[in-house]
């Protein structure tokens, strides 16, 4: 609902609020390019009739971009099962707009990983144990703490209370499914606030021993806060050829003074 962006998203939905020049969703476009995709298809809703106009135009020769609608928000597992008859029986990557990586790197792992097992496949990362509870939470098996290692998922729990905390490996927003994940989501009850949770069909698919999972320390910028979307335009901002140096001088004479 972009509430967090208020006023903003009273106008522009937070998949289109701009990072510098480059609306966020775009991003997510661009790296399912590059990741080999030559299909996108965007869950949204029908009450942001200007994602569904800018997917309009977003197609190109490499990419038929298109949209599906969630008619209500009942979850990221619920936003996942809308486009089951579109998919069909093909794997498929889920892409969360709101998490931009620095390149298609993971997804590309991710894609190759499960190309060679026939498992979904997600994405990982390390974080600092104050933060696990902000996100899906994994047990994993074998761990040795390098990094791009792919691993056995055993467990999954949703935003664990301090005290369930299972390591400090967490899910971030890239994963490749094969099509069973429909099925899974079908058994999903829903939560209290009548959600069906994603993670409730990964612990599913963790506990038939069928999850792999890559702990990446690929480049990643959580754009749904207002400071973590600040943070995305100015760190991706200064590696841009056209802006990045001029934007780095201002910097310095700023915090200079």
């Amino acid at each position: 609902m972009g509430t967090r962006f208020l006023p903003a998203t009273r106008a522009t939905p937070k998949e289109l609020l701009p990072i510098y020049d480059t609306p966020a969703l775009q991003f997510v476009i661009d790296e399912a390019i590059e990741a080999g995709c030559d299909r996108v298809i965007v869950v949204t809703s029908r009450t942001k009739p200007s994602i569904e106009s800018y997917v309009a135009v977003a197609g190109t020769d490499k990419v038929a971009v298109s949209v599906v609608y969630q008619d209500a928000p009942l979850g990221l597992g619920h936003a996942v099962s809308c486009v089951r008859q579109v998919v069909g029986d093909e794997p498929f990557i889920v892409m969360l707009p709101d998490e931009i990586m620095g390149d298609a790197s993971l997804t590309k792992q991710l894609v190759a990983q499960f190309e060679t097992t026939g498992k979904s496949s997600i994405g990982l990362k390390r974080v600092a144990t104050a933060e696990v509870s902000s996100y899906g939470n994994v047990k994993v098996a074998d761990y040795s703490g390098g990094a791009e290692s792919a691993v056995e998922v055993l467990q999954v729990v949703e935003k664990p209370k301090p005290a369930d905390v299972v390591s400090d490996i967490v899910i971030i927003g890239r994963y490749v499914f094969a099509p069973i994940v429909f099925d899974k989501l079908d058994q999903v009850k829903p939560s209290a606030s009548s959600e069906i949770q994603l993670t409730d069909a990964l612990a599913m698919l963790a506990g038939e021993r069928s999850l792999i999972g890559i702990v990446s320390e690929v480049a990643r910028y959580d754009t749904g806060t207002p400071m973590g979307l600040l943070r995305a335009v100015i760190e991706i901002a200064l590696q841009r050829k056209d802006i990045g140096a001029p934007l780095s001088a201002w910097l310095r004479e700023k915090f200079s003074k």
